[in-house]
């Protein structure tokens, strides 16, 4: 019986400690997890559509784009 207890009180010590270094790791790693910066919905909106979007290069058609532009507003 006395062996029982032993190995119990083994074992349980064993289960502390994992839990100890599990919430210490925690407490460590929760800063950092805070810190990545993870970009808004309008960065990652002006991100697309910089990536789908090609720059007109012809100056007459840069020109109607902008009127088209002027006159809807």
């Amino acid at each position: 019986m006395n062996n029982g207890l032993i190995i119990f009180l083994i074992v349980l010590g064993a289960a502390i400690l994992i839990a100890l270094i599990a919430f210490l790791l925690y407490l460590y790693l929760r800063p950092k997890l805070k810190k990545d910066d993870k970009p808004t919905e309008e960065q990652v909106l002006q991100e697309e559509m910089n990536r789908l979007l090609e720059p007109v290069e012809d100056e007459e058609t840069a020109k109607a784009i902008e009127e088209y532009k002027d006159d809807e507003e």
